[in-house]
């Protein structure tokens, strides 16, 4: 299918406003870049409140914004770790979407501004991810969750954040993870498939882009076959918490995310694959603006809110 034209309208509107490519960029420029698109999320979703609030981490507190949305008893519980590659993003930048998935899937959203690189580098994202996963299982009660209704969530890096303590937690016997959200997920460093040719010059997210994010974080090439940074490598994924995993048509990342569907499912595990037509990496954080977007977005909360009823 074509590009959205929801999508292409916002391309060539950034095209106009003489947007330079992000890996010829600053960090701290990218990082401003991100905080901008935070815009496209449109008015917050009304919830009964929003919390800000810490959990400990292995160089210090993690800071964590918890989502209530209206409801009685223990709400279900998850886990949101924000996309951008690992060295861009915050709890600000997606905040609308924290929002608009807490009041669609009626559970509590916890979302974890963990470390970002080149600052701290491989595998501080990982150890605060899950540290703060650990936390939600002991402390969400707290604030009104139920620990034993737990998922996870994430966009981009942000998905492979959420792949990755899932397997951790199977691992060491962390918290009990009962479902994975997990959209346009980066899950293998070395992927070389045909959607990383079709998309090598985007729209939006790039190779090169890709590659600009891997340099940021990883301390050397090879640590791209630690399971940590691409879950898809994983020899054991057996016991894993089903998934639902969101793919976006022009992606470079599309046919990986495709492929850890279907390794998952060899493995025994239940997976959906949704994959969205007409649609560019990072689109689930233009819900205010792309109809898609907003679609998708409510699927997503249906399949938390079946998945932890």
């Amino acid at each position: 299918m074509p590009l959205d034209p929801q999508i292409e309208a916002l391309l060539a509107q950034m095209v106009e406003q003489g947007a330079r490519a992000p890996e010829s960029m600053t960090v701290a420029e990218n990082r401003a870049m991100i905080e901008e698109f935070a815009g496209l999320g449109g008015p917050p979703a009304q919830l009964a409140r929003v919390e800000d609030t810490t959990a400990p981490g292995q160089e210090g507190d993690i800071p964590v914004r918890v989502y209530v949305p209206p409801g009685d008893g223990p709400l279900p519980v998850v886990v949101f770790y924000h996309g951008g590659g690992w060295v861009i993003g915050s709890l600000d930048s997606h905040d609308a979407v924290c929002r608009a998935l807490a009041a669609r899937s009626g559970c509590l959203v916890a979302a974890v501004d963990y470390r970002l690189a080149p600052e701290h580098r491989f595998p501080a994202a990982v150890d605060d991810a899950y540290a703060a996963l650990t936390w939600a299982g002991e402390k969400i009660g707290g604030f009104g969750g139920d620990p034993g209704r737990l998922a996870v969530a994430g966009d981009s890096a942000g998905g492979n954040l959420a792949a990755v303590v899932s397997q951790l937690a199977k691992e060491r016997g962390g918290p009990r993870v009962a479902f994975q959200l997990l959209i346009y997920p980066a899950t293998d460093r070395f992927d070389d498939s045909p959607s990383m040719s079709e998309n090598v010059a985007g729209p939006l997210l790039s190779r090169a882009w890709i590659e600009w994010f891997y340099g940021c974080y990883l301390h050397s090439p090879d640590q791209g076959a630690d399971p940590r940074f691409s879950p898809g490598r994983h020899d054991d994924l057996g016991g894993l918490p089903p998934a639902l995993l969101v793919t976006a048509e022009f992606d470079p990342l599309r046919d990986q995310g495709a492929a850890y569907v279907g390794k998952l499912r060899q493995a025994g595990v239940d997976a959906e694959l949704l994959a969205v037509d007409g649609m560019i990496h990072g689109f689930i954080s233009m819900i205010g603006v792309v109809d898609k977007a907003r679609e998708t977005l409510d699927r997503a909360g249906d399949a938390l809110r079946a998945a932890l009823a």
